[in-house]
């Protein structure tokens, strides 16, 4: 890929970072992450507009502005101002200055200051599924035609990816259902004929005139059919709880990435989980965490020919730490050290209020270290 225009080496790395995941929620972050670092962009949101009133929007991931100035902002954009005229003309917009535009209705106190914009929409099967916000470029200039043509190519692949994952989600519905209408069938052939041949057993014990030896002797073996019935029921419901992966505890969550990426690593990760993780970390912390996971072992598979890596997940004195050291070829003499991946790592702690350790592993290979406070 020597002398490859670097605009197209992002490109492709923001492409690769939105096709390679199957949670909704998961794509919508990476979009926005992946378009922010496509356009070197300090602010980058998506809205999802409202299927029951598409003049507003349902939901809204943003990317750049930390939690604390999220609070003194108060509710999120609902699609007014310059929002909604994505809204109502579905169209590439590019502006050197928000508060140049006829649309613009301002920003709310305590928002931070924004200028140039790119807004580009997000078209699922045809229908506009959202709109992908990019503002104020770091380098101070206005977003160029480049830029432009950039985020209308990945609001492109960010529809096609979006549009997998409502197939999955549909196609695991269907199974589900499936699933649901064996396990109907199974209490219908074993459970309730159980429980039918079990109350004729009990009317015959109550008959006038059955010997009271045998009358016990039936109501004892309607006991145990009673009981094994109980039990039967229980392991069906157990079928049916079959949690999604978003609501399954962190841990599950954990070890489901380390799997996930086994085939991409070449080897499957030594995983090493301490401490109440399930109990004791929030919503706000596992949204950061899996990804950082996910981010990290990726990094290792595309760049460290490593052949083992390990990960520790540990509460350690009020912090979470997630460190993942391989035995790969180390840091380069000059590391990137603004690189996609090892930027998102980093947005990510200091949402938190946390850093990131990026240093040598002894005996060679690379050593992460990932820590937010509780």
């Amino acid at each position: 890929m020597d002398g490859m225009d670097p605009r197209v080496g992002r490109l492709l790395e923001a492409i690769l970072a939105v096709a390679e995941d199957l949670d909704l929620d998961a794509v919508l972050e990476r979009v926005v992450v992946a378009a922010c670092g496509l356009v070197d962009a300090r602010y980058g949101a998506l809205g999802v507009v409202d299927r029951e009133d598409p003049g507003r929007l349902s939901t809204f991931v943003h990317h750049g502005i930390d939690a604390e100035t999220v609070r003194r902002m108060g509710a999120l954009p609902s699609g007014r101002g310059l929002l909604g005229e994505l809204l109502r003309d579905p169209r590439p917009l590019r502006v050197a200055d928000l508060g140049g535009h006829p649309a613009s209705v301002g920003l709310p106190p305590g928002h931070p200051p924004m200028h140039s914009f790119i807004g580009a929409p997000i078209r699922v099967r045809g229908a506009v599924f959202g709109n992908l916000y990019l503002t104020d470029k770091r380098t101070g200039t206005a977003f160029s035609a480049e830029d432009e043509a950039g985020v209308v190519a990945l609001a492109a692949v960010a529809g096609s990816a979006i549009a997998n994952v409502e197939m999955a989600r549909q196609g695991q519905e269907l199974s589900v259902s499936r699933e649901r209408d064996r396990i109907a069938r199974d209490l219908h052939d074993t459970v309730i004929q159980n429980l039918y041949a079990t109350g004729l057993g009990l009317q015959a014990a109550v008959r006038d005139g059955v010997d009271p030896d045998d009358a016990r002797a039936r109501v004892e073996r309607a006991i145990e059919s009673i009981d094994a019935t109980v039990k039967e029921i229980r392991a069906r419901i157990f079928d049916l709880q079959d949690t999604p992966s978003a609501q399954r505890g962190v841990r599950a969550r954990l070890l489901a990435v380390a799997e996930e990426l086994a085939d991409l690593l070449g080897f499957p990760a030594r995983i090493r989980l301490d401490g109440p993780l399930d109990t004791a970390l929030g919503a706000e912390h596992v949204d950061q965490l899996v990804p950082v996971l996910r981010e990290t072992l990726t990094n290792v598979a595309k760049h460290a020919r490593a052949t083992g890596v390990v990960v520790r997940v540990e509460l350690v004195d009020g912090w979470i730490e997630l460190e993942v050291v391989d035995d790969g070829d180390g840091l380069p003499a000059a590391p990137r050290q603004h690189g996609m991946g090892l930027r998102n790592v980093r947005e990510r702690a200091a949402l938190l209020g946390g850093d990131v350790e990026l240093g040598s592993a002894p005996g060679g290979g690379t050593r992460v270290l990932w820590r937010v406070p509780l």
